[in-house]
């Protein structure tokens, strides 16, 4: 795909949009925490982006749109099928202890009754531009090759359940863009065209507020659960000061989960107290990693938010139907007919899925084997984890599987095809260094905003859209992980 404008830039020119970009992403909140400092707002820099808005085919762009209402609802139905949730993770529990330690939450949970049958979900559905020309890959890495726009398909790779990131910064960067081109001397028009607009903080924290409305305590509070090192606050505190402008009433505040376990209580009609205060809303930006729980206490306090009547985001049910797992199962023949009614939603949905393979024990697992140790470039090897960089691609894909030693062991994962990306040709921006070009490929997200009570619908909305991009070369892992940057799509 041709790039937003003619490449390669005079050097001079792409350092002067740089420096311009830079300070215009300061200035409206395009930033994030320093490494060296992950846990201070002392020090902070603006957080890596792409020089110019990279090209998406409007018809893709427009079709991740139209599904994610369906994806939504998706989430939503699956979390209330025990049966199926069940079957889905029953061997992956055997043998992976986090997804175990998070079902049995959920077994729990059930057990003792749900508490509170509000369920909050803000989702976001990633997707890449697939060229299924595997002619364009070299030694199994994307090639500079021009891919024909008619040959592009929308290729989702994940639906995020927990922690959907980036709504904030991400935000801001079709402004950031508009800026740049209007320096570069695009016109108003031309931008106007290309460029579309993005309300995903607005979506995401009206979510939070709708939410908190339902709970129906004006002295109650939004807690957001967040990690212990936390360079992406600033993401963060977007969508809470957004929230907090909705509603004169409403706060928000901050705790790791280890500060719940010590700070809060479950009184006994099921109302979670913190520091004296009544808590109507749980966001999880943290408790989504192994990592997060390192000792008894954060899962206790996971249980004990779970057990409590706060509306959470998500229940533990939307975590685990956002599970790799789940996702696999649900590609299969015959199973969205299951949870979507509608048959053009059913087929919106299905049109972007990529292949997906069993590593169940039997049969079909021991076929996914060999397909995939015959040619491990054309597939993925993922795990049961979300925040980037856990994936295996390529070679590493026979060694991890052949360094198990049980063969149970491969029921923690599930196989991808593995998408063969669309190149164009952008800048990198990052913090002490000159813009670099490189050839890049991109990832569309879009998120999803949907309140459920039991069967009734409540809320149900496409929430806005996030680019990410990164190097061609670049296997796996997203901006928090220090290797994508964030992006706008210029709509072709």
């Amino acid at each position: 795909m041709d790039p937003a404008v003619p490449l390669p830039l005079d050097r001079a020119l792409a350092v002067s949009l740089a420096t311009s970009a830079k300070d215009w992403a300061i200035l409206h909140g395009v930033a994030m925490r320093t490494a060296e400092e992950p846990e201070s707002s002392d020090t902070v820099n603006f957080a890596p982006f792409m020089l110019l808005p990279s090209p998406v085919p409007r018809a893709l762009f427009d079709q991740a749109k139209a599904a994610q209402r369906d994806f939504n609802l998706l989430v939503h139905r699956v979390s209330q099928d025990t049966t199926f949730l069940t079957r889905c993770l029953e061997s992956t529990i055997q043998v992976d202890d986090f997804t175990r330690r998070l079902f049995s939450i959920y077994q729990q949970v059930q057990q003792e009754g749900v508490t509170q049958p509000i369920r909050l979900g803000l989702h976001r559905s990633d997707y890449m531009l697939d060229s299924p020309d595997w002619s364009s890959q070299e030694n199994g890495e994307p090639s500079a090759k021009q891919a024909r726009l008619d040959q592009l398909q929308l290729k989702q790779i994940e639906i995020n359940t927990i922690a959907s990131s980036f709504g904030g910064l991400g935000t801001q960067m079709a402004g950031l863009h508009r800026h740049v081109l209007r320096l570069y001397g695009a016109s108003r028009f031309t931008i106007d065209q290309h460029l579309p607009k993005n309300g995903a903080v607005h979506s995401l924290a009206g979510g939070l507020a709708a939410a908190w409305e339902l709970y129906g305590e004006q002295s109650a509070i939004i807690v957001v659960v967040v990690q212990e090192e936390n360079r992406n606050a600033m993401d963060q505190r977007w969508l809470e000061f957004t929230a907090m402008d909705r509603n004169p009433h409403l706060r928000v505040k901050r705790y790791t989960l280890a500060q719940v376990y010590n700070r809060a209580e479950l009184r006994p009609d099921n109302r979670l107290v913190i520091d004296g205060l009544e808590v109507a809303v749980v966001y999880f930006r943290g408790g989504y990693t192994p990592a997060d729980y390192p000792t008894e206490q954060e899962w206790e306090a996971r249980l004990k938010i779970e057990q409590s009547k706060a509306i959470k985001c998500p229940c533990i049910s939307y975590h685990l139907a956002g599970t790799k797992k789940v996702q696999q199962e649900l590609a299969q023949p015959g199973v969205l007919e299951k949870f979507l009614k509608d048959p053009k939603a059913v087929e919106r949905v299905r049109a972007t899925f990529a292949g997906q393979y069993t590593l169940e024990l039997g049969a079909q697992g021991d076929r996914t084997v060999q397909l995939v140790t015959s040619d491990p470039d054309r597939f993925v090897l993922k795990p049961q984890r979300e925040g980037g960089g856990n994936n295996f691609f390529g070679e590493d894909i026979r060694a991890a599987l052949g360094n198990m030693t049980d063969p149970k062991e491969r029921t923690a994962y599930v196989v991808m095809d593995r998408i063969c990306p669309a190149v164009v040709s952008n800048y990198l921006v990052r913090p002490g260094v000159e813009p670099m070009r490189v050839d890049a490929v991109s990832e569309l997200g879009i998120y999803g905003v949907f309140i459920g009570r039991g069967n009734e619908v409540v809320l149900n909305q496409e929430g806005g859209h996030l680019l990410r991009t990164k190097p061609s070369h670049t296997q796996d892992g997203g901006v928090a992980a220090g290797n994508a940057l964030l992006d706008s799509p210029y709509l072709i």
